[in-house]
């Protein structure tokens, strides 16, 4: 199609005033491949689940608040994002523990000045996007609408912020409003660029972890409920709906793809959203293992201020509260030790396998309210340490949360419906096609409403895999769309 009548027929979808659903690929920033000890992924999910405990009752860090996020113990995902006029590519690790998105500032001090990724880091300056706007005090950011511990108002009428963990790291800056760019789906089979002015953080100040170069990125993306996340921003305004999707790979090099909108999949069952929680809270109802209901007292698992079940991509393992845990542990080893070698390896439960793990080890599966089952192959609950060692990857909780880490999200499709206060999964081939729905922007589903109308329009599209959406996206400099 000649540049022209691109022009044209983009400016004809704008018209429609169609809700637009954005494609971001993902990197991973922390391997699952055996490559790094047991004890040192543990090590890193205890440092972001003590500021997770922390936020609950109410210390130094409210998790609940816009942007308290951290690289070092809250992502394992990193994708590119493009801010400002001209705009400038950031590395960001994907979080959905926290809201707000934010890089950091030209004007940062203490902050890293080189990543052990083997990526370029990139500082924000604000004076050189012609599109850029400091948030003012006045602003509803800084109202009592959003008023947290962690916004503030500083003497020049800027709306601040400063988050401080209790390990002494942290991070402090200013809001700015500028241009988000993406790559959109407006239509069946049609990719466009789009840009969205959003609010985001700018960080002047960072500490402790933060500080350190090993996996330093350029900021965080939070994917979190509270009304600073960008999934809040651009659904508020109809630029795309409420709801976001990721399908993680599971192989050693991880990646995968993550959707601000629907990902379809016909096989894809859903457990209703706990209310009024700060993170992505199910009910855990049972356990079973190789058919047989595990006898755990459901009370174990019911939600409060200190307890409950929790969907974290930031957590790499996963982590079940000591009552869940030992009967489940024992279940599994029962089960396998006519075929291979239990055996404890540095205090974890782990077996001497001497062929393959889904011919001995039994299939496990967690009921959520609502009738929705997650069903776990043997690689979805164990790690490989060594040629013929697997671990039980799932770690003991004395007490507190039950927390399901990228060890179970990975190799699934999972639905973030925020409209329909809902979370959806199935197990999916992560490095195939993925069909999403996209919705007119009279159709779309304000938070609170509990069906969609009859006169919602899906458009399904093949999308194939994002090595070659990334691809894709470059030649669209220079051919403004391609069908596939």
């Amino acid at each position: 199609m000649r540049a022209p009548s691109l022009l044209l027929m983009l400016e004809f979808l704008a018209s429609l005033s169609v809700v637009q659903c954005v494609v971001i690929p993902l990197e991973r920033a922390f391997p699952l491949n055996g490559s790094v000890e047991l004890s040192q992924l543990v090590a890193r999910d205890q440092l972001r689940h003590s500021r997770i405990l922390q936020g609950l009752a109410g210390g130094v860090v409210d998790f609940s608040v816009q942007g308290s996020s951290d690289p070092y113990s809250d992502g394992l995902y990193f994708t590119k994002v493009r801010i400002g006029s001209p705009p400038r590519e950031f590395n960001v690790q994907i979080d959905t523990g926290s809201d707000i998105l934010w890089v950091t500032c030209s004007s940062c001090t203490n902050c890293p000045q080189s990543s052990g990724l083997g990526i370029q880091l990139s500082l924000f300056d604000s004076s050189s996007s012609s599109s850029a706007k400091l948030v003012s005090c006045s602003d509803t950011v800084c109202s009592s609408e959003f008023q947290t511990t962690a916004t503030q108002c500083s003497q020049i009428n800027q709306c601040s912020y400063s988050f401080q963990y209790g390990d002494g790291s942290g991070t402090s800056g200013y809001y700015v409003a500028d241009m988000l760019y993406f790559d959109a789906i407006l239509g069946q089979s049609l990719i466009a660029n789009s840009s969205a002015l959003v609010v985001f953080g700018c960080s002047t100040y960072q500490s402790g972890d933060l500080a350190k170069t090993d996996k330093a990125v350029d900021g965080i993306f939070g994917f979190g409920r509270g009304d600073l996340s960008v999934i809040s921003q651009l659904s508020s305004r109809g630029i795309t709906p409420r709801v976001f999707s990721h399908c993680l790979k599971g192989d050693g090099n991880g990646g995968g793809i993550m959707v601000l909108g629907e990902i379809l999949e016909p096989s894809i069952v859903y457990s209703p959203l706990v209310p009024l929680q700060p993170h992505y809270n199910l009910i855990l109802q049972s356990i079973v293992v190789n058919g047989q209901l595990l006898q755990i007292d459901p009370g174990v698992f019911a939600t409060s201020s200190t307890r409950g079940t929790i969907v974290d991509s930031g957590t790499t393992l996963a982590y079940l509260v000591q009552e869940a845990y030992d009967p489940f542990v024992s279940a599994i080893t029962a089960t396998v030790s006519p075929s291979v070698t239990p055996i404890i390896s540095k205090g974890s439960q782990c077996y001497l396998v001497p062929t393959s793990v889904s011919e001995v080890f039994p299939p496990v599966s967690l009921n959520f309210a609502g009738g929705a089952s997650m069903m776990l192959k043997p690689e979805d609950y164990l790690m490989r340490d060594g040629a013929t060692m697997w671990c039980i990857g799932f770690q003991k909780v004395q007490s507190g949360m039950t927390i399901l880490g990228d060890l179970v999200l990975k190799d699934k499709i999972f639905v973030y419906d925020l409209a329909r206060q809902r979370i959806g999964w199935a197990n999916y081939d992560c490095s195939s096609s993925i069909n999403v729905s996209i919705t007119s922007s009279k159709d779309f589903i304000n938070e609170g409403q509990p069906s969609v109308s009859s006169s919602t329009r899906e458009m399904l599209f093949k999308l194939m895999r994002f090595s070659f959406i990334t691809l894709l996206i470059q030649l669209l400099e220079f051919v403004g769309f391609q069908v596939m």
